[in-house]
């Protein structure tokens, strides 16, 4: 494939951000683990990359916020969870696979 087929392509899997678009995201985890802090991590650099001041992302422990892990029907952790833009979205795991977290937030679509 030359480059500017690869150009193409690229501008196809590319969502067209809309300015007015913004994300509410919830990350749930146990503790301050490993796993955590790189899901933390890792989420935090994916919204200051692509989102830049048009998210709020709220870390909550489950262990110190149990009830609230309940209602949002939590089984696992780390879990994201994309509230707004619809449509809802959980991401499960340390979120370190960039291009599937991007899919999964809607800043990217396959193919």
């Amino acid at each position: 494939m030359n480059k500017e087929a690869r150009a193409r392509k690229a501008r196809k899997t590319v969502v067209p951000s809309r300015k007015d678009e913004f994300y509410v995201l919830r990350l749930y985890v146990a503790g301050l683990t490993p796993r955590s802090r790189s899901a933390i991590s890792n989420i935090t650099s994916i919204c200051e990359e692509h989102l830049q001041g048009r998210y709020d992302l709220e870390v909550i422990d489950v262990f110190q916020r149990p009830i609230l892990a309940r209602e949002e029907q939590i089984i696992a952790t780390p879990t994201l969870v994309k509230r707004l833009p619809a449509p809802l979205r959980r991401l499960i795991g340390d979120l370190s696979e960039k291009e599937k977290v991007l899919i999964g937030l809607d800043l990217r679509r396959l193919g």
